[in-house]
């Protein structure tokens, strides 16, 4: 399990760079029902998919900062959740992004549950 949990860990910190990289070259405009979201709080969010990124890999060079993985893939998972909400509320008959962000954030439990209540060995 341990190991499963390393891999989605950094598949996900890839994934959240690149989505970070994604967001600083594109406005939210480019996702028509993502709109709504000011852009000063996209901008922020950049920072804080840089930050999450780190804090699922730092664990693998120091085991006093293992609490971090479950956090950040929480506030990925939570990011995950308003981008779904955000759609849903736009009222876009498309639910292909939403159906993505859905099993980003599922991924993110799996390691929050992996990580907090399995206690890996």
């Amino acid at each position: 399990m341990n190991i499963l949990l390393w891999i989605l860990q950094v598949l996900l910190a890839l994934h959240t760079v690149v989505g970070a990289v994604w967001k600083f070259s594109n406005s939210e405009q480019t996702v028509p029902s993502l709109s709504a979201i000011p852009h000063g709080a996209w901008l922020a969010m950049i920072g804080i998919e840089l930050l999450c990124s780190l804090g699922l890999i730092l664990p693998a060079f120091k085991k006093s900062l293992a609490i971090l993985a479950p956090v950040a893939a929480a506030c990925i998972a939570a990011e995950m959740l308003l981008f779904s909400g955000v759609h849903l509320y736009s009222g876009s008959p498309e639910y292909g992004e939403m159906v993505y962000w859905l099993v980003v954030a599922a991924l993110c439990a799996l390691i929050v549950y992996g990580r907090l209540a399995r206690k890996p060995s």
